[in-house]
């Protein structure tokens, strides 16, 4: 384990060829307190004891033979593959947007008429318009979002005639500046001596 360094597994190793079980239980505890003092920030949390001995378990192949105060892990558990994180198969229509915004619109349609189904409109109409500004800075045509939102929503949304999309201005808000304090120049110049 590189984070421990050469010395630390020149001292493992050395352990390994100790014959007396007792004086390799003595050595094993004096090489984890001194792979505790490399991280003394954080030698108080409960599970970071539990953590170096099984660290000292892998630099020693888990050959080493002596009382872990810790179960150890399974050579099979570190080297087992994990599970196949399953996707939701099908076609993103437009990958700007993403499928979220996809399955939003399609719950969006199913809310029923009134003020929280047009302010969750307003809302993904809105952050529409900010994806598509991610991948496109130089102009976003409402009109295209307005289109795009229509047509993911297969005309289950009817969307009202006066809806307006926010100013590209007040979707990207640039960060604020912090106040300067002190070293900058001095008003009237520099002092002479």
């Amino acid at each position: 384990m590189p984070e421990y360094g050469r010395n630390i597994q020149n001292m493992v190793d050395h352990i390994l060829t100790i014959e007396d079980r007792n004086e390799r239980q003595i050595a094993a505890q004096a090489i984890i307190d001194v792979m505790g003092n490399l991280y003394t920030y954080l030698r108080d949390i409960e599970d970071f004891r539990h953590k170096l001995w099984d660290h000292l378990a892998i630099m020693a192949d888990f050959k080493l033979d002596i009382d872990f105060p810790y179960e150890i892990p399974k050579v099979e558990l570190l080297t087992e593959k994990p599970n196949q994180i399953p996707y939701k198969p099908g076609r993103i229509k437009y990958r700007h947007y993403g499928r979220v915004v996809e399955m939003m619109i399609k719950k969006a349609s199913e809310y029923e008429e009134g003020p929280d189904k047009d302010l969750l409109i307003q809302m993904l109409a809105d952050h529409m318009k900010k994806c598509y500004l991610t991948w496109n800075k130089e102009t976003v045509d409402d009109k295209k979002v307005m289109d795009d939102f229509a047509e993911l929503s297969k005309g289950r949304i009817d969307v009202p005639v006066d809806f307006q999309l926010k100013d590209t201005k007040d979707l990207i808000q640039k960060p604020k500046k912090k106040p300067q304090t002190g070293g900058g120049k001095r008003q009237g110049g520099y002092k002479k001596r």
